[in-house]
């Protein structure tokens, strides 16, 4: 008889990635969605990233913000955060947000809200978990939504809500992802005066936050750096295998092409947390910032890996 796979994988081998191989990793990641739920992604991280460019833009500015701005940028957030709530936004892009109908929740935005209403109100974090708690917001509650795109299925034509707990699935890659993002974006994010290393661990390591910037901007790396980047290393690493033990558990609510793009988010940081070198690395820019072509091979080998797992259903 002849034997037919069941697995197909087209969706991955016929994507052509080198056009957005620069792109945000999970803006790469949810390419391989089919275009309807690709295009609610796009919406959403859009509206997102309104937001989270005003607020960093400002700070970006290295002076005081004032209590009129505080007031004024708390505004428009809470503007923008009661305008999805209500869908009562005169603004097409938000329309066009509020009737997609693939059910997304609201929390994630009045989460996100609650974070950059934060960043208004404070310079950086007293504590790593002080830190935790803001990521809820900052990256878990944008993962969340991305989870649930992943995890909605189609009944009749009708999508039905995600079989798992979205915000719980999504944390540990969140978080892990975001610490790798904090590591790798260093040297950028302090030369826009941006901080989102936390006291606590900074003066356990006999730093101030005068000294990571002058190492941004190139003075000799000392040994307590180097000990607070191996903390941040080992926190993400905490994470990541966290993330891999909760991706293993809810791999079968997800159909193929949506595991694979959560995969590929897990792999593409992960290519990054191999690189960085605590005890010789610069943490430049230019030196934790996989090329081009360092990131087609590793999409390549992690769509790879995931057929070799998965394509082993056979019909006769």
């Amino acid at each position: 008889m002849k034997t037919q796979s069941i697995c197909q994988f087209n969706f991955a081998v016929e994507f052509d990635f080198n056009e957005i191989l620069t792109n945000p990793i999970m803006d790469i990641s949810a390419r391989i969605w089919d275009e309807e739920r690709y295009e609610a992604f796009k919406l959403c991280y859009r509206s997102m990233r309104v937001i989270d460019d005003i607020i960093d833009e400002r700070k970006a500015k290295a002076r005081s913000i004032t209590e009129f701005e505080k007031k004024k940028f708390t505004s428009i957030v809470n503007d923008w955060n009661e305008a999805i709530k209500k869908a009562s936004t005169f603004d097409p892009f938000q329309k066009q947000f509020i009737k997609t109908k693939f059910k997304i929740p609201l929390w994630p935005w009045q989460k996100f809200a609650k974070s950059m209403i934060y960043d208004l109100d404070h310079n950086g974090f007293k504590t790593f978990q002080t830190f935790l708690m803001y990521s809820e917001g900052a990256a878990v509650a944008p993962a969340s939504v991305f989870m649930h795109l992943c995890g909605i299925s189609k009944d009749n034509g009708v999508y039905m809500p995600p079989k798992f707990d979205v915000e719980r699935a999504a944390r540990p890659l969140a978080i892990f992802a975001y610490l790798v993002h904090i590591i790798r974006d260093f040297q950028k994010d302090q030369l826009s005066n941006l901080n989102y290393f936390a006291d606590d661990l900074i003066s356990k390591n006999g730093l101030d936050r005068m000294q990571l910037r002058k190492i941004a901007e190139g003075s000799k790396i000392i040994p307590g750096f180097r000990n607070l980047m191996e903390v941040y290393y080992n926190y993400a690493d905490y994470y990541r295998r966290e993330a891999r033990e909760m991706m293993d558990n809810t791999q079968s609510c997800l159909e193929p092409r949506y595991q694979l793009s959560r995969e590929l988010i897990y792999s593409l940081y992960g290519q990054i947390h191999e690189s960085i070198d605590v005890f010789n690395g610069r943490f430049t820019t230019e030196e934790l910032n996989p090329s081009p072509e360092e990131v087609q091979d590793r999409i390549n080998m992690t769509i790879s890996s995931f057929e070799s797992n998965n394509y082993c259903r056979i019909s006769k």
